[in-house]
């Protein structure tokens, strides 16, 4: 599996919320990538100081490419910490290793603020896919898509960008638990 399949998988379920930032699961896109290429490796460079602040690199060797990418060693509100100690310094190697796997395609809409990849056309928005699982959750809680559609103020939920999926389904799925909490 290459880039151009990497990047079509969908990690949305892997996904971590911190801050209103996402962060997707360093051992879940090691396995991923491990099941796709097991060959593929990693090293750590040595962590770089600027000032009293410090970034780490991670390199990822997979499908015969090595890509590299660098974070600053942050707190939960993404700023630089100063004097990090060995606890930060490790989270941050983890989550540049995410990185440095999305690199190769792996998650990497992430970064770039999307909750979903692009659909086969290139589309940024919702597909017939996507309206359809909505759909489905939709009629599970006595709503329906043309409610949400109205909602959002568009005729069709193909309109609106992919990076709203997530948000509806999480919407869905909190009234479908709360329904079933009442009803015990």
């Amino acid at each position: 599996m290459k880039y151009a399949e990497l990047r079509k998988i969908d990690v949305s379920a892997h996904i971590d919320k911190k801050n209103g930032l996402s962060y997707l699961s360093w051992a879940w896109a090691v396995d991923t990538l491990l099941q796709n290429d097991p060959m593929a490796t990693w090293e750590y460079s040595e962590p770089k100081m600027f000032g009293s602040t410090m970034m780490v690199f991670c390199t990822v060797n997979a499908f015969g490419v090595s890509r590299t990418a660098q974070l600053p060693v942050m707190n939960h509100r993404n700023q630089a910490v100063e004097n990090p100690d060995s606890f930060q310094v490790n989270t941050a190697m983890q989550r540049c290793l995410a990185k440095a796997i999305a690199l190769h395609g792996l998650g990497l809409y992430i970064y770039a603020g999307e909750d979903l990849p692009m659909d086969e056309s290139g589309s940024a928005n919702l597909n017939e896919e996507d309206v359809e699982k909505i759909r489905v959750l939709a009629e599970k809680v006595g709503s329906s898509v043309e409610k949400i559609a109205a909602f959002y103020k568009v005729e069709s939920l193909t309109e609106l960008p992919r990076i709203n999926y997530g948000k509806i389904v999480a919407t869905l799925n909190k009234k479908r638990l709360n329904e079933k909490v009442q009803g015990n």
